[in-house]
C-alpha cells in the first residue's frame, strides 16, 4: 500500500500535465455545429430536430426538451474501425488513450490548390519530417486540406449538390491515399488519423482502400474536422470524444483541441 500511495502522485502529475488548462492555453474547437444546415453524405439522411416542449410551464418556469435524428456518418464525426473492417471495435470499444493525444497537423493546401482530388501520400509525410521531425509514434495525425473553408455549402465541399446515388457518383475532393495510411500504421503507428474533408478517401473512390487499411488495424478516422488552421503543426493535444455508441460504427463527435505553453 505505500508503494502505490508513493507511485499514483506522480502518475496524478503527469496526467495533470497534459490535460489541465495553464496560463496562455489556448483552446480551439475542431467540430462544425450539427445541425440542418450540416453537410452529409448524398446517401445518408440529413440530421432533423422535432420540438418536444418549448415554452413557459404550467408551474412558472421556462422549460424546453427537443429530440433529433441523425446518421453516424454526418457532420464532425469518427468512423469506428468496424465500419470497414468486419471484427473490429465499434465505437464504444475504441480506448480513450486513442482518442486523447499529442497530434501532429499536416498541412497540403498547396498541392490541394492545384488538384481538387488530392491524395496525401508518403511524399507528403516525408517532407513534413524533414521540417519538423519524426512523426511520434501514437500521435494523432490530422490532415488539413483547407477545405473547412467551404463548409456548410454541399456544392463546394463535397463538389457537388446532388443528393442520393447521383450525388455519391460526382463527389470530388481530396483524401489520404493507401500508401499514405498503410505508412502512417505500419511505419509511425499513428493511434488515430482526421481530415478537414468528407470521407478519409478522397472523393472519386470506389473501393474505400484507405478505410479498409487504417481500421483492419484498429485506427479509427476523423472527418469533417474543423478549424485545422488554427493548429501549429506539433504541439496541439487533442481530445476527440464521440457519441458512446453501443455496437455504432461511427457518431457524432466533439473534437477539441489545446495549444500549449512548453
Amino acid at each position: 500500500m505505500r508503494r502505490v500511495l508513493i507511485i499514483l502522485p506522480a502518475l496524478w502529475a503527469a496526467i495533470l500535465s497534459t490535460t489541465t488548462a495553464r496560463a496562455g492555453d489556448t483552446w480551439v474547437d475542431l467540430t462544425h455545429t450539427l445541425s440542418a444546415e450540416a453537410v452529409f453524405w448524398p446517401t445518408a439522411a440529413p440530421y432533423a430536430r422535432t420540438t418536444v416542449f418549448e415554452g413557459q410551464t404550467e408551474g412558472g418556469y421556462y422549460y424546453s426538451a427537443y429530440s433529433f435524428s441523425t446518421a453516424e456518418h454526418g457532420g464532425t464525426h469518427i468512423d469506428a474501425p468496424v465500419h470497414f473492417a468486419e471484427g473490429r471495435r465499434s465505437v464504444d470499444e475504441i480506448p480513450l488513450e486513442q482518442l486523447i493525444g499529442n497530434a501532429v497537423v499536416i498541412d497540403v493546401g498547396a498541392a490541394v490548390a492545384k488538384d481538387r482530388d488530392y491524395r496525401v501520400g508518403v511524399n507528403d509525410f516525408e517532407a513534413w519530417e524533414a521540417r519538423h521531425g519524426t512523426i511520434p509514434e501514437g500521435s494523432i495525425v490530422l490532415l488539413r486540406t483547407g477545405f473547412d473553408q467551404y463548409w456548410p455549402d454541399a456544392a463546394k465541399y463535397l463538389g457537388t449538390a446532388l443528393r442520393g446515388e447521383a450525388g455519391a457518383a460526382a463527389l470530388s475532393f481530396p483524401g489520404l491515399s493507401e500508401a499514405g495510411a498503410d505508412w502512417l500504421v505500419t511505419e509511425r503507428r499513428v493511434k488515430a488519423v482526421g481530415i478537414d474533408t468528407a470521407s478519409i478517401d478522397y472523393g472519386k473512390s470506389r473501393d474505400f482502400r484507405t478505410h479498409v487499411r487504417l481500421m483492419e488495424d484498429n485506427v479509427p478516422a476523423f472527418e469533417n474536422v474543423a478549424n485545422l488552421g488554427e493548429l501549429p503543426a506539433t504541439g496541439a493535444f487533442v481530445v476527440a470524444l464521440p457519441a458512446k455508441l453501443a455496437g455504432g460504427s461511427g457518431g457524432p463527435l466533439r473534437i477539441v483541441a489545446r495549444i500549449g505553453t512548453p
